[in-house]
């Protein structure tokens, strides 16, 4: 047998090199899907890589930072910049609800000194969505920077760094975009740059280090990277890109929203004392709709059941202190379809039987295809 025929290939393994010029490519993409001018860095690794390193890269003892926590990660970059050194003034809001551009601007009426604002735009573990462009605004005003994560809204919402003033915006590419979860971005502005350039504190040669980026990558006209690209992760992410473009944006992005719409219509007509967690629609993010379970019963035994007969559906119960009264339906990605949705109320209105509760099974499903239909 010769050598040859000993050899064994694989789709994902036997794979030509990624160029330099191709990883440029795969950012320039990224950067038409953000509609921002400004440099789109493509960071190696999950977006709390690119999360971490922005705050630690801007952020230091001289630092007063406005973090607004209406989620589990707001709370995480409050942590970060304290650890940075910064002053940190949080405005906390119940997880029903979301941040409003007057809460943001009494803040910097009483801390004129906040030169950092640090904000989720939809937090999917929550599923709540803040009103970024208006906050911007605010932020523009006095001339702060502003750092976003829109990990979980890109693909479902408008993401606009450029139009809303935003200095850092952060996504990944697992979610709405319906990709891989290893590799994510970050859309930088020339006032970051700077603001990093000018703070002894940021991280250099380090995988946290955006500055490296800059300096290696941007500034050397993206020729040589930094060192070896997750090569399946960076195909899959321009895979993904290209199907969004395939469909196009705005598609997509309706198609997450008719999702929110009809999971909340049919969740209200299934009753059983379910019901929408963030309490205005106006408030609810795209990406994910979370359902407070009745009282009495227990959010992670529901989702329990209603996988156990349909393991694959996106139903997850509440994180923490929320695992037994929220229900999460992540109608995200290529689970953005009303026969999920359809699905998942009808899985959550079995395991609500068997618990006890009256439904309308039938009811829901009416619901959820009207206010599909009601949005075109």
């Amino acid at each position: 047998m010769s050598e040859e025929s000993n050899a064994v290939t694989h789709p994902f393994l036997d794979l030509a090199p990624l160029s330099a010029a191709h990883f440029a490519s795969i950012e320039d993409r990224v950067a038409r899907l953000l509609s921002t001018e400004q440099d789109v860095v493509i960071t190696q690794g999950e977006a709390l890589l690119p999360l971490e390193g922005a705050i630690r890269g801007t952020a230091g003892p001289g630092t007063t930072a406005l973090n607004v926590i209406t989620g589990p990660y707001g709370q995480t970059f409050g942590d970060w910049l304290r650890d940075c050194g910064a002053t940190v003034i949080d405005i906390a809001v119940p997880f029903h609800t979301a941040v409003t551009a007057a809460q943001v601007r009494a803040a910097f009426a009483e801390h004129p000194s906040i030169d950092f604002v640090s904000l989720v735009h939809a937090e999917a573990a929550t599923g709540n969505t803040n009103p970024v462009a208006e906050i911007g605004e605010v932020v523009r005003e006095h001339g702060a920077l502003f750092y976003l994560d829109a990990v979980a809204s890109i693909g479902a919402e408008p993401v606009l760094p450029d139009a809303w003033g935003v200095d850092l915006c952060v996504i990944g590419a697992q979610k709405a975009m319906g990709g891989p979860a290893g590799v994510s971005a970050v859309s930088v502005s020339e006032r970051a740059w700077a603001r990093m350039a000018a703070n002894p504190g940021a991280p250099r040669r380090s995988y946290l280090s955006l500055l490296d980026w800059k300096e290696r990558w941007v500034d050397g006209g993206r020729k040589a990277l930094l060192h070896a690209p997750a090569q399946l992760e960076m195909l899959a992410l321009e895979a993904c890109v290209e199907r969004i473009e395939g469909e196009g944006l705005d598609a997509v992005m309706d198609r997450h929203a008719s999702a929110a719409a009809a999971t909340r219509a049919g969740a209200v007509a299934l009753g059983g004392g379910l019901e929408p967690f963030v309490h205005r629609a106006g408030d609810a993010a795209p990406v994910a709709t979370t359902l407070r379970v009745p009282a009495g019963a227990d959010a992670t035994v529901l989702v329990a059941r209603a996988l156990a007969a349909d393991p694959v559906l996106p139903l997850a119960a509440g994180g923490g202190a929320l695992a037994k009264e929220m229900i999460r339906v992540n109608h995200y990605g290529p689970d953005a379809t009303r026969d999920v949705v359809h699905s998942c109320l009808a899985a959550v209105g079995a395991a609500l039987a068997e618990s006890g509760h009256a439904v309308d099974l039938e009811g829901a499903r009416r619901a959820v295809t009207e206010a599909w239909g009601g949005r075109g």
